[in-house]
């Protein structure tokens, strides 16, 4: 069987085990999306959200991009930002970024990769206005402070958001959370204390 059948087979397989553990499973995750929670991670295949989490489908709204950033230019970004907190009304925005993330190394380590190299400079922006500190360490522990400081900054630009501004200013209040994952021992950081706006 070809890989892409066996991603198919796979499929049939978790909906028959699905429908056998909850029979209606199926039809009420048709009827209704009503997340509490937008989730703005990684692309990285090794940070999925439900499954970290322990949530099942339609209990969390989630955007993914390399390096989990959050540009103000970025319509995609914002579109599932605005549609998230406007229409789906949820209360929790976290920014989970991970240790050992490419997109970080690739931007300490000034890495020629091409057409990301343009998307990268975000953080190259991070890591120059933390140059200070980030120069007190080496390797891993420089990747690690910095994948850190991305996720605290792409966090501070939700909050600097006219999406962000529009909710509070009619009453809507949205947390905006800062973690880390990590991919050694499976567990979530909280970066900072959850911020309310509202």
């Amino acid at each position: 069987m070809s890989d892409i059948l066996q991603l198919l087979e796979n499929n049939r397989v978790w909906s028959e085990g699905m429908k056998e553990a909850e029979p209606d499973f199926f039809d009420k995750l048709s009827k209704r999306q009503k997340p509490e929670y937008l989730w703005i991670g990684c692309s990285d295949s090794r940070v999925p959200a439900n499954q970290l989490l322990g949530l099942l489908p339609g209990d969390i709204f989630v955007h993914r991009n390399v390096a989990n950033l959050v540009v103000h230019t970025d319509f995609n970004c914002l579109s599932v930002l605005q549609y998230a907190v406007d229409v789906l009304k949820v209360k929790h925005v976290i920014v989970c970024g991970h240790y050992g993330c490419g997109g970080i190394d690739a931007a300490l380590q000034d890495q020629q990769l091409g057409l990301i190299d343009n998307w990268l400079e975000h953080i190259k922006d991070i890591a120059k206005f933390h140059q200070d500190e980030l120069a007190k360490l080496s390797g891993e522990q420089r990747s690690a402070r910095l994948c850190e400081l991305n996720v605290i900054e792409q966090a501070n630009n939700i909050s600097r958001s006219n999406i962000i501004k529009a909710a509070a200013a009619r009453g809507q209040n949205i947390r905006i959370h800062s973690w880390i994952y990590s991919l050694r021992n499976g567990r979530i950081k909280d970066l900072a204390l959850a911020k309310s706006e509202g």
